[in-house]
């Protein structure tokens, strides 16, 4: 019988943290004189209490460290937890959404794909617009802790070949996680001050830069616009393209340069192989751009630039609507998605060391074919790539592509025409936002859908921020009997 206790007593303490986060939305709303606070009011004190309580319950079972079955259910309760909690204010504010909806404003927030069912962001209430920043701004933070911490000790897609990164940190979890946590959550806020910093100073007002540098951290996508960031351009597309970008990057690395050791950030062959992806993307499409902007090079490069690296990095934004830049672009659009950014991120998707294992393993083959007696073996980072993580990640990209397919085939059945099904289950498990289409493609969101769809979406975004097999390992029954 697994002890639940440990389990519950941290993710009553997030819950209980999450009620925290709603005191600034309710200042927010009480200086913009609108009578929405008690919408959050009533959710902060409903959430403080409930977590609290779960807390107090649990508290007598805490141990020193966490066990393999309860660290798979950590991962995985916490972010099934804090989206109900979430929603809350959703429901009980200005938008006044079922629960469908808020859950699924909620889930799309804190695993930081960005989907959206809101119409009318314009003109919603600041508290609103705020949450839903915040809601985006802690799943950043969540999962880079969870990508560090966790999933390397949990032998989740290949992540184990980052545990002596993740400075080995079974049997005292809680201990050596908020050391973690501390050093990340200086460098993650300091990112974030950066950004506003940065929006502020090129002609944002101080309430959109606050809101955008948290999307734009946690490469979220939620914008206060329902044109997102197409309201902006020029110099506000570049300094966020800069920033997505450093979200992207390894946050281990960043640790390591407050550390005082800057040469790993540049060694890194992720890093170097996602810079070198988006340099070849970005000229791909600025090429094909300037027939749709022929007079005008250095919009067509902005434009490829800032969309590029928004989709790569899962964070969703979009500036046009680039359905009418063709079916070359909108197709090559649908495949970046699929490649993500760099491993202890705050981006989605595959990840990049997963593609770089993937073809170094095709390329170990391919001289093995030609040279039966040599001896050939994949590497990763100079270092040679194990039987078990080499099983981990081909078993993901497995997961991934039949999970695509499952969830691409279930929406289709819901009445959702081809596009949209399949843009739809990629942009859920891939965590990016946006999918293609006239209904939920940059120009629309996902409000149309029954709630059939919305919650096979739902089941996507949850398997995709965890790893997949994170969440399907708890659905075995040798998972329960061990």
């Amino acid at each position: 019988m697994i002890d639940m206790r440990p389990v519950g007593y941290v993710i009553g303490l997030l819950v209980a943290t999450l009620g925290l986060f709603m005191v600034p939305p309710l200042l927010v709303d009480l200086a913009e004189g609108r009578g929405h606070w008690p919408a959050f009011a009533e959710a902060a004190v409903l959430t403080i209490l409930v977590g609290t309580l779960v807390a107090l319950a649990c508290r007598n079972g805490v141990r020193e460290g966490l066990t393999t079955q309860q660290t798979f259910l950590l991962t995985s309760g916490v972010w099934l937890a804090l989206p109900v909690f979430g929603a809350l204010p959703l429901m009980l504010g200005a938008t006044g959404l079922g629960f469908t909806d808020a859950f699924f404003e909620a889930m799309s927030g804190l695993t930081t794909t960005g989907s959206t069912v809101i119409s009318g962001l314009d003109d919603l209430p600041k508290g609103i617009l705020l949450w839903r920043g915040i809601l985006q701004w802690l799943g950043g933070i969540g999962i880079i802790v969870v990508a560090m911490v966790f999933l390397p000790e949990l032998r989740v897609g290949g992540m184990q070949v980052f545990r002596s990164e993740a400075f080995d940190t079974m049997g005292k979890i809680l201990p050596r996680a908020t050391a973690i946590a501390r050093q990340i959550s200086v460098i993650y806020v300091g990112l974030t001050m950066a950004c506003m910093l940065t929006y502020l100073l090129l002609g944002m007002n101080a309430f959109d830069a606050t809101v955008h540098a948290l999307t734009t951290l946690s490469t979220g996508g939620f914008a206060n616009y329902d044109a997102s960031f197409g309201v902006f351009s020029g110099p506000h597309e570049y300094a966020a393209t800069l920033f997505m970008i450093l979200a992207a990057l390894p946050f281990v690395r960043y640790v390591q340069m407050l550390n005082g050791h800057s040469t790993p950030l540049f060694r890194d062959t992720q890093v170097r192989t996602f810079l070198s992806i988006i340099a070849v993307l970005v000229g791909v499409t600025t090429i094909v751009l300037t027939t749709v902007f022929p007079q005008h090079h250095e919009q067509a490069f902005r434009e490829a630039l800032f969309n590029i690296v928004s989709i790569l990095s899962g964070t969703g934004y979009a500036s046009v609507d680039y359905m009418a830049w063709g079916a070359f672009l909108v197709t090559l659009f649908f495949f970046v998605g699929l490649i993500g950014g760099c491993s202890a991120s705050t981006t989605c998707s595959v990840k990049v060391f997963r593609y770089q294992i993937l073809f170094s393993s095709i390329r170990a083959q391919l001289r093995r074919t030609i040279y039966p007696h040599g001896v050939f073996d994949p590497h990763f980072e100079g270092r040679r790539v194990t039987d078990d993580v080499l099983n981990s990640v081909m078993s993901f990209f497995v997961f991934f592509i039949v999970t695509l397919g499952l969830l691409a085939v279930a929406l289709s059945l819901t009445g959702l025409d081809f596009v949209t099904s399949v843009s739809g289950a990629a942009t859920a498990i891939a965590n990016i936002g946006p999918g293609l289409g006239d209904i939920i493609g940059p120009a629309g969101n996902f409000a149309p859908l029954n709630d059939t769809a919305k919650w096979i979406l739902i089941f996507g975004m949850f398997l995709g921020r965890l790893e997949l097999m994170t969440v399907y390992v708890l659905l075995t029954v040798q998972f329960w009997r061990a």
